[in-house]
Order: C-alpha cells, then structure tokens, then sequence
C-alpha cells in the first residue's frame, strides 16, 4: 500500500525541528534526508528509520521491518511528540556517514 501524501506532509512537519528534512521519490515511496544525510524511509504508511545504535536504545521495543527487499529499518509506530522525534533524528544521523561518505567497513 502506497504512503498517501497527506501522511507523508504530516511525518516531514513532525520531523522539521531536527534540521532541514528533504522528502525525495524513491523506490516507490520516499526517502527522507534530514541535513543532507539520508536516514529514513516512508513506505506502506510507515517511517522506517536506519537502525544505529541510538535508535535502538531511544526505541528498545521498535520492530524492524523489512519495508523493501533486503531492506531493514526501525518501525517508529509513535508519530505524535515532536521533540522527541527531532531528538531521535538528530542522534541517528550523528552515527550515520555523511553525503558522499561510505561506512567504514570491518574486515
């Protein structure tokens, strides 16, 4: 089931404190970059953000889907307290790779 725009409106305003959102097509759905760094997905009417270390200890009980194949993400079911959710974004994307960066990868 596609995100309705309306829902997609209503997720980027609720993040707006966390920096400058930007909500672009992708894969069907959206993708989401707060300050350039891209750190979620809307799809099937759900915010699916990165999995990092701060996410998981902010949302202990989240469940993590699969919104895409081979896809996985923190499910963020409660879409109602801002600052939280600024909080939330602010600290996933301080452990996330900037634009044009990749992830150091253990070997």
């Amino acid at each position: 089931m596609a995100s309705s725009e309306e829902f997609v409106c209503y997720v980027c305003g609720q993040l707006a404190d966390a920096g400058k959102i930007t909500c672009k097509r992708m894969f069907g759905e959206y993708g989401l970059w707060c300050d350039g760094k891209f750190f979620a997905t809307i799809e099937d009417g759900m915010l699916c953000l990165k999995i990092t270390d701060a996410g998981r200890a902010m949302l202990p009980d989240a469940e993590i889907v699969e919104p895409h194949q081979g896809a996985f993400f923190l499910y963020v079911a409660e879409l109602d307290d801002r600052a939280f959710l600024a909080d939330l974004v602010r600290r996933t994307c301080a452990e996330l790779p900037g634009p044009g960066q990749l992830r150091n990868k253990q070997t």
